[in-house]
């Protein structure tokens, strides 16, 4: 009896050590990985920033560099529009939005996010002249199962459309998912997205925009609540609790 309560004892200390040691080396590995995965984080973003600036295909595989040559972040306060210091490349908005401290509740929060961050980064990106050619804006928003997220291209009239690029969403392939698609993000360019008052009017048409309306975009064929989900996320963050005070503003009087 008592060979058989120290053999099971023993086998106890020996799974007890042997999930500590598995334990020890998921923490090394989440440790030493987590350098690598916020890089492979960074690329991700400038590459859906290529994109929405019509850049991509010009930087083939050099991502970096072509980041690095043609766009220049920047740091602005969303109530005032005002650009202000911050470091751009460590900036997440996501964490932002979820720390009372650094966010806020929507007044009118169409988006369906709850809370918004009190900062954001835009993306200026210039052509081979040195020439500002496109603003990158961020934009979150509700889809049908969760948050959407994504960047709007605009001409510096911060108005005409170059393009809408979504990432990181968890919507119905064949429906919702067809943000990604390549025929539909290509309905996007030459719409305006505010109307002669100044107010955001761009919107997804259910049945397929008609011809010359230079606010609507055909809606996804089957998702609806995702289309609503892009319309109300796109005229929530081009209003006066998005993007709208620094649109104001940039328009007044460009970045000086």
């Amino acid at each position: 009896m008592s060979s058989n309560k120290e053999t099971f004892g023993g086998t106890l200390g020996f799974v007890f050590i042997i999930c500590l040691v598995c334990a020890a080396l998921v923490s090394i590995s989440a440790v030493g990985l987590k350098p690598l995965q916020q890089a492979n984080k960074l690329l991700d973003k400038q590459t859906k920033i290529l994109e929405a600036s019509g850049l991509l295909e010009k930087a083939g595989t050099d991502i970096v560099g072509t980041y690095a040559q043609f766009v220049e972040a920047k740091m602005i306060d969303l109530d005032s529009g005002d650009i202000i210091e911050g470091n751009t490349d460590m900036f997440d908005e996501r964490s932002d939005a979820r720390d009372e401290s650094k966010s806020i509740k929507p007044i009118n929060d169409m988006a369906g996010i709850s809370r918004r961050a009190n900062h954001a980064v835009i993306y200026l990106v210039k052509n081979d002249q040195g020439q500002l050619d496109t603003i990158v804006l961020p934009i979150v928003g509700s889809g049908l199962w969760d948050l959407m997220y994504g960047f709007i291209g605009l001409a510096p009239d911060l108005n005409t459309v170059r393009s809408v690029v979504y990432s990181d969403l968890k919507e119905t392939p064949g429906l919702g998912a067809e943000v990604l698609n390549p025929k539909w993000k290509a309905l996007w360019p030459g719409k305006k997205m505010y109307n002669e008052q100044g107010e955001a009017a761009i919107q997804l048409v259910k049945g397929g925009a008609k011809k010359g309306d230079v606010h609507g975009v055909d809606a996804l064929s089957g998702a609806t609540l995702t289309s609503n989900g892009v319309t109300r996320t796109l005229r929530f963050w081009l209003g006066t609790e998005g993007y709208g005070p620094f649109v104001t503003k940039f328009k007044d009087g460009g970045l000086d």
